[in-house]
């Protein structure tokens, strides 16, 4: 038993050396081709600058304190509205999947506010509630709501009847039967959903320093467009990667550790 443990481990070891090694090897191979067109097809570096030139940006933003500010200023930005989103999301949804009549007088309600694009949003919730970070806030909230509402929906709804008869048996009352039950089968869909959630909020957080703001990585951006300086856009856009990946990466953690039972 213990040998072929050991066995598991050092193949998952190994497995996921090469996974990080390919990772490596993309990430190399993707700054070489980058670096080949730019010399063959000689852009200039307002139209494309190299991967020197980014790095040299980056190090600049990074010496005179810039880059650290905007990346904090938009990270609360995310951080609030995926906590906030992931709040009301998570309450209505299980609402919604224990009455079929509050389900049938908000779908619509729900289902039409997704039809509007973001981008229309934003500028009515900076002229209510200002340029500071609150829209951004709330910016972020509307953007991850739904999908973490739907992925609650289904979480809930997928406890088999014949656990809840089961709970029942047991003379479980209503907070015992939600976590003792109902959390912990529907929490791998609940993930999902955040996992999702987590990716979409930093667009939100974009989204909402374009329309109005003087701080964060979206008004960075914002800049680099108006000064074709196209570097700084290039560093803006690769923290902001970075910075998804971060709190997804998160995500993906707390899932293993609240999921283990299910890899055992």
């Amino acid at each position: 038993m213990n040998g072929s443990k050991s066995e598991y481990e050092q193949e998952r070891a190994r497995r996921g050396a090469m996974h990080w090694g390919w990772i490596l090897f993309s990430f190399v191979a993707s700054l070489i081709a980058w670096q080949g067109v730019v010399w063959l097809g000689g852009y200039p570096p307002f139209i494309l600058p190299g991967p020197l030139l980014v790095l040299e940006r980056l190090a600049e933003l990074v010496a005179d304190g810039s880059l650290w500010f905007h990346t904090w200023v938009t990270l609360r930005e995310v951080l609030a509205g995926l906590g906030l989103g992931t709040l009301v999301a998570t309450i209505l949804g299980y609402g919604l999947a224990h009455s079929s009549v509050a389900e049938r007088l908000l779908s619509p309600y729900i289902v039409a506010s997704q039809s509007v694009p973001i981008v229309a949003i934003a500028p009515l919730l900076v002229i209510w509630f200002g340029a500071g970070m609150l829209s951004k806030v709330l910016v972020c909230a509307l953007i991850v709501f739904f999908p973490i509402l739907v992925n609650t929906v289904v979480g809930v709804r997928s406890v088999g009847r014949e656990l809840r008869d089961l709970m029942q048996v047991l003379e479980a009352n209503r907070w015992q039967m939600l976590w003792l039950l109902e959390v912990p089968a529907a929490l791998p869909v609940l993930l999902g959903g955040l996992k999702v959630g987590a990716t979409l909020a930093v667009i939100g957080a974009v989204v909402g320093e374009f329309v109005a703001s003087d701080r964060g990585l979206g008004y960075l951006l914002k800049q680099g467009q108006q000064l074709y300086d196209t570097s700084l856009v290039f560093v803006g856009i690769a923290v902001l990667v970075v910075l998804a990946q971060t709190i997804y990466g998160t995500v993906v953690l707390l899932e293993r550790l609240f999921l283990r039972w299910r890899e055992a």
